[in-house]
């Protein structure tokens, strides 16, 4: 197989050889990428702490009893986990509903702040709801403010730039979101775990995040938390050097990944989205009806039928991907030069994004 080829030639950023390979949009031999629905010789089960999360704080997660969970490792990844689906039917739509609706308003800093008035930002739904609803299959059609949407930071907004957060750069973390993020975690042998940054990837078919490294968090013995919704996609988890042949694996919506100990801390991209392997417009875990008997205090609203019209439309080419981390070990604070450098600025457009259409005008740190 060409990917295989590509691995076994090693040398100088192998990693960029293989993201090369999957970004390209003719590549159909996908049989070298790891399908944790159907677990390889690479993939073994992993353990979980079910005494770290009763069932009544699963429930009140949108998350099925740890208990039920499959979790599953990979040889050569110590501190990897990846935990397919473990969303109680219907529940995955409350999370894309606030990554629509909720997440990007204000005070949150998302890419459309760099280039657009203040006022023009306020109500990103309210604004592309209706165009959304509307639209049909071609590409000539104006895009919705929602669909040039690439990022959301909440509670220590990440600085592009600098590639730090900054403790004057703050603003109320998600309760609904600190609160899953801390059952998985604890789950995964993290209890404790403080949801304080949280970086919202949203995703086209012709889109790809660059290959990178998660290490602006000042304590890194807390794992990165990183939830897919919506159309599937290739993962490219590498090595400490982008020399280390990577990894390929599919992420399915409501996939959980969890990055901790030795892969905290090394390279992975995302070259390409896939349309969902099913066949069908959206994932069939999508179309799942909501429980009307959601146990007291659930973080999980009911979406309205209009809203998730509204969602559902902008999946069917999309993918959103939420990633949470802890930056402050307990206790622990910035340093005095970091408390100088937020004063609000927002990253620059694409600094993870790379897309077709963009690749000339933007530098990112990317492949």
């Amino acid at each position: 197989m060409a990917a295989a080829a590509l691995t076994r030639e090693g040398g100088e950023d192998a990693f960029r050889r293989l993201f090369r390979f999957y970004r390209q949009r003719d590549v159909s031999d996908l049989r070298g990428v790891v399908d944790f629905s159907v677990p390889g010789a690479q993939v073994f089960r992993s353990q979980l702490s079910i005494s770290s999360v009763s069932d009544q704080d699963a429930y009140r997660a949108g998350l099925q009893p740890v208990s039920q969970w499959k979790a599953y490792g990979l040889n050569g990844y110590p501190g990897f986990i990846f935990i397919p689906n473990p969303f109680l039917p219907g529940c995955q739509r409350h999370w894309v509903k606030q990554c629509l609706k909720l997440y990007p308003q204000k005070p949150n800093v998302c890419n459309l702040d760099l280039h657009m008035a203040p006022e023009k930002t306020i109500d990103l739904w309210g604004q592309s709801k209706e165009q959304l609803r509307r639209k049909g299959s071609s590409k000539r059609e104006p895009r919705s403010l929602l669909e040039k949407l690439r990022w959301v930071t909440l509670g220590y907004h990440y600085n592009w730039d600098t590639k730090r957060y900054s403790a004057n750069h703050h603003t109320p973390f998600p309760s609904d979101l600190a609160f899953l993020s801390e059952q998985v975690a604890a789950a995964c042998g993290f209890r404790g775990f403080q949801a304080q940054a949280g970086i919202l990837n949203y995703y086209h078919f012709d889109s790809s995040l660059g290959i990178h490294v998660d290490e602006s968090e000042l304590d890194h013995s807390r794992p990165l938390l990183s939830f897919s919704f919506g159309q599937s996609s290739i993962f490219l988890l590498g090595g400490l050097k982008r020399e280390e042949a990577p990894t390929a694996m599919f992420m399915h919506s409501g996939d959980i990944m969890v990055m901790s100990g030795f892969s905290r801390l090394l390279y992975h991209a995302v070259p390409r989205v896939l349309p969902n392997p099913e066949g069908t417009a959206l994932p069939s875990c999508l179309d799942q009806a909501l429980s009307s008997d959601l146990p007291v205090g659930s973080v999980i609203e009911p979406s309205a039928d209009e809203d998730w019209q509204v969602c559902a439309k902008y999946l069917q080419s999309s993918r959103i991907n939420m990633t949470i981390r802890q930056v402050l070990a307990e206790g622990q604070k910035f340093p005095e030069e970091y408390g100088t450098n937020g004063k609000g600025q927002a990253p620059f457009e694409d600094s993870h994004h790379q897309e077709n259409s963009r690749a000339k005008r933007h530098k990112p740190n990317t492949d």
